[in-house]
């Protein structure tokens, strides 16, 4: 899968997850809270980001924090409400795995396997992801050149699984006035010079709320497969990345207005489940 060999077309696999294609020509909307922190709130935000028009549950089970202090995730105390949230929504999942041994912890529980920033560079974690077969979703590492990324890819698909979605979610650059500085060159590269399909994480690559509907916007435009994004129901409240989370109400606000963005590009929002896993 080396760059210099791929095709100078947009991407065209196609990446089924939960019953969505991801790579095709429709938008899919990945959406919940950064942290699973309990029962109601994983229910209300499940509840709220459907009725807006998500398509698929995110949600960390496990949370790697640059603070050793910092809320961790509830680990494996929330596997049992986590599968009722999923099954009373008719929702599938997208939950990061930071260990190996937790893949198969959750393997019954998600459609799909995230890998974090800080684990791209994490050759043995990716490995064993390429041995299953679910589909993984692997975030560009902050400070990561698009061809480390690219490479990063290739040890999942090498190991047999083909079914992997780039995810761009911002790199670390001399600019401070944002979280993180979002590479849209990247994502326009990426189709172009990947058979992957490329989604977007605006929540990660900007950290301010106001502004994360604007680069949901510039994903959409820029021909991007999809969108992940933070959502909270009460975001003063949140373990955890509170800032850059958008209130049930700012997601419903986004969604209309980047469904009239998406109809624009000729991409248009996935309306009917395909299948259920």
């Amino acid at each position: 899968m080396e760059m210099q060999t791929m095709q100078t077309s947009p991407s065209t696999q196609i990446v089924n997850v939960g019953g969505f294609d991801i790579g095709g020509p429709q938008f899919t909307v990945i959406a919940g809270p950064c942290s699973i922190e309990s029962y109601d709130q994983f229910l209300e935000t499940a509840k709220g980001v459907k009725a807006s028009g998500a398509h698929i549950l995110r949600g960390g089970i496990w949370k790697m924090r640059t603070s050793s202090k910092a809320f961790q995730g509830l680990g494996s105390s929330s596997f049992d409400f986590i599968k009722a949230v999923c099954k009373e929504t008719n929702m599938t999942l997208i939950s990061e795995v930071t260990d190996a041994r937790q893949i198969e912890e959750i393997y019954d529980m998600v459609s799909c396997f995230q890998v974090g920033s800080r684990n791209m560079h994490n050759y043995s974690l990716l490995k064993e992801l390429g041995m299953q077969k679910k589909p993984v979703m692997l975030k560009r590492g902050f400070a990561a050149l698009i061809e480390e990324w690219v490479k990063a890819a290739e040890y999942i698909t090498a190991g047999g699984n083909p079914n992997v979605i780039l995810c761009e979610r911002g790199i670390r650059t001399f600019e401070t006035a944002t979280r993180n500085t979002l590479d849209i060159n990247a994502v326009a590269f990426a189709k172009r010079n990947t058979h992957l399909p490329v989604i977007v994480d605006p929540s990660h690559a900007v950290g301010i709320r106001a502004l994360v509907p604007d680069l949901a916007y510039a994903a959409a435009a820029v021909g991007a497969d999809g969108i992940i994004v933070e959502v909270h129901p009460r975001p003063a409240e949140a373990l955890s990345d509170g800032m850059q989370a958008l209130t049930l109400n700012d997601f419903k606000v986004m969604m209309n207005k980047l469904e009239r963005i998406l109809t624009a590009v000729d991409k248009p929002l996935h309306k009917e489940l395909v299948y259920a896993n």
